[in-house]
């Protein structure tokens, strides 16, 4: 199976919130009642029952008024994921696209997805004991549909398809924008399988790091630290095994007797 990328183009989106609406629908996710904040901001992050979230962004234009920035928040879908790489029980894993996927049957409830994803996107539901987020609607994908979101979106806003074709796409748009657009997501973490094309610098958007990576202590962990503790872990086992063969059973009916002689 080819590796897959989801584009989401800034340039073209309208803020309509049709995908937000299209991934609640084809995941049977719950509504949540929300209060007005003053801001078009709804809801104001990703949650347990919201995989997929519109942020809404007001910047100076540079001559004395205010525009939009429009960005689709979920799941980067990192190659290099550290959610995959800390997480004990093999719920998060990588799929035959390259997608990062989640097995809730089992998700033990640890949170070390949570503190590990550099984009902030796991989300804890302490009604199930388990985390919540976008898995690129693999059931979609894997019977040759689009995502729900990219088959809502009005505009061409979003786009999905094979890695080679989609990063092609992203060139040409950009040098149809006379390069003035930044490309987010093809060179860190491993490269993401969503891609932004993004308007202005990463560094101007909110809740969105400009160089994201897999923290360093994620790194010494599953990379360097656990191998060897593995290695000494199957060590202790495999001395005790062949003190066994050597010297059979440990005996302790004599010391459990002396322990109990005084009583």
């Amino acid at each position: 199976m080819s590796e897959k990328i989801k584009l989401y183009d800034a340039t073209k989106c309208t803020g309509c919130r049709g995908c937000q609406l299209a991934c609640k629908q084809w995941n049977q996710l719950p509504a949540k009642q929300t209060e007005n904040r003053g801001t078009y901001q709804n809801p104001p992050d990703l949650q347990p029952n919201t995989w997929l979230l519109m942020r809404f962004q007001e910047i100076s234009d540079g001559n004395g008024g205010v525009k939009w920035l429009f960005r689709k928040d979920a799941c980067m879908h990192c190659t290099d994921a550290a959610c995959v790489k800390v997480c004990p029980s093999g719920a998060l894993h990588h799929t035959q696209y390259g997608t990062v996927g989640l097995d809730k049957s089992k998700c033990i409830g640890c949170k070390e997805c949570i503190y590990a994803c550099p984009f902030d996107v796991p989300r804890y539901d302490p009604a199930t004991d388990k985390i919540a987020k976008c898995d690129m609607c693999f059931s979609r994908v894997d019977n040759a549909l689009d995502p729900a979101c990219v088959k809502a979106c009005p505009t061409g806003a979003l786009q999905f398809g094979d890695k080679e074709s989609m990063m092609k796409l992203v060139a040409a748009r950009v040098k149809e924008l006379d390069g003035k657009a930044t490309v987010y997501g093809d060179k860190f973490v491993g490269g993401t399988h969503m891609v932004y094309i993004l308007p202005e610098k990463a560094s101007i958007y909110d809740a969105l790091p400009e160089k994201p990576r897999v923290p360093l202590s994620v790194i010494a962990w599953k990379d360097w630290l656990k191998p060897f503790s593995l290695l000494a872990t199957g060590g202790v086992i495999a001395g005790a095994f062949l003190h066994y063969l050597i010297h059979g059973p440990k005996d302790t009916s004599d010391k459990q007797a002396g322990e109990g002689g005084g009583e």
